[in-house]
């Protein structure tokens, strides 16, 4: 084809490549899997954690099935995706009874760089998979909302459509989700501040190891002080 697409194309970009596609091209759908598959991986693991692989393995197929077919309904590609990728998702928690095994807070803020500006960065470290499990600690509609926007890069129409809300709900869920996480962070960012203060420095805790091992100081029996002879 001669177009190079990349995990962060808009819509619009990816639109020629989707036309192909569903005219049977096997390398725009190659190009379409490696702009589509990342952003979906991460959307499916904060919904089912580990599972994510196998789910989006069985996704691509039902798309590889469906391509023909494909008509964009507002969602574009990507909010088509997802929705299947939604589907199996949400089956799979059915059939197990269950909501992903959430971590503790704390332990995922640990594996997370120190930061400056909270409400930005609770975007900008979505692609980690330490930010996809503590948004996965989110209510349901805030996690879904963030990882549909910051992860997938839906905006809040093709969100939505992805959700079954209005896009002035998904916006909400999303600004109320970002924003709980940028307090979790502020708040990790305080605790390790404060963790540093009451550390002593490299050279103090030097000397007071030397200290602690060199033992106690014993005089023998009878000697007398130099000096008050």
């Amino acid at each position: 084809m001669g177009v190079v697409v990349s995990g962060d194309a808009p819509e619009t970009d990816l639109a020629p490549v989707v036309r192909a596609a569903c005219g049977g091209d096997q390398e725009a759908f190659r190009l379409l899997y490696r702009a589509v598959q990342p952003g979906l991986l991460r959307y499916l693991r904060g919904l089912v954690g580990e599972e994510a692989e196998d789910l989006a393995s069985e996704t691509w197929l039902q798309i590889a099935r469906d391509m023909r077919s494909f008509r964009d309904q507002g969602a574009g590609f990507r909010g088509w995706a997802a929705t299947i990728a939604r589907h199996r998702a949400l089956d799979h928690l059915r059939r197990h009874r269950r909501r992903p095994a959430l971590v503790d807070d704390a332990e995922v803020l640990v594996d997370l760089p120190d930061g400056q500006d909270t409400a930005d960065r609770a975007i900008e470290v979505a692609s980690t998979r330490a930010a996809i499990a503590l948004i996965a600690t989110l209510p349901r509609d805030q996690a879904e909302a963030v990882l549909l926007r910051a992860v997938v890069g839906l905006d809040a129409k093709a969100a939505a459509r992805v959700m079954g809300k209005r896009p002035g709900a998904v916006r909400t869920a999303a600004w109320r989700g970002l924003r709980r996480l940028a307090d979790q962070l502020e708040e990790h960012a305080r605790d390790q501040q404060q963790r540093d203060a009451a550390t002593p420095p490299a050279a103090a805790r030097r000397a007071s190891g030397a200290i602690a091992t060199s033992g106690p100081v014993t005089r023998t029996a009878g000697a007398t002080p130099k000096g008050t002879r």
